[in-house]
């Protein structure tokens, strides 16, 4: 998957992402664009956008996208912040579709753990990506 990562987004995590031909704005001369540009831009460059921006679906008209966005919900951009996302990150390339969202959400249940969420950039289909015992993000309210 062809996967481009926000200018927030530290270069060490291209590292991680193994199997994926990861772009960053910045190494595509797009430093500094705005993001209503910056989404035009990405459309046939990119499979998945991948942000810590979490206003981008409430600013945007997601629907009109090529690909689809994961929003990461971490404390930080620190890698030492980011680590403990990386598998659920990697599950979420995987199964993430155009004009999708996907972002760090809380499952209730048993384990009452948080997962990684898609759903489509109409509101319609949301789902869980993840179920696994891993620690897949920070509420919004850390």
């Amino acid at each position: 998957m062809r996967v481009l990562l926000d200018e927030n987004l530290p270069h060490d995590l291209i590292a991680t992402l193994v199997g994926h031909e990861v772009m960053t704005v910045q190494g595509l001369g797009w430093a500094g664009t705005l993001n209503g540009a910056l989404l035009q831009r990405a459309s046939g460059v990119a499979d998945a956008f991948v942000t810590m921006d979490r206003k981008l679906e409430r600013q945007y008209d997601l629907t009109k996208l090529t690909f689809g966005v994961v929003v990461i919900a971490a404390r930080s951009n620190k890698m030492r912040d980011l680590s403990p996302l990386i598998e659920g990150l990697l599950e979420a390339l995987t199964t993430v579709k155009r004009r999708e969202i996907a972002f760090n959400c809380f499952r209730e249940g048993r384990d009452e753990e948080f997962e990684i969420c898609a759903i489509r950039a109409d509101g319609s289909d949301f789902r869980t990506l993840t179920k696994n015992e891993v620690f897949d993000g920070h509420p919004d309210w850390w």
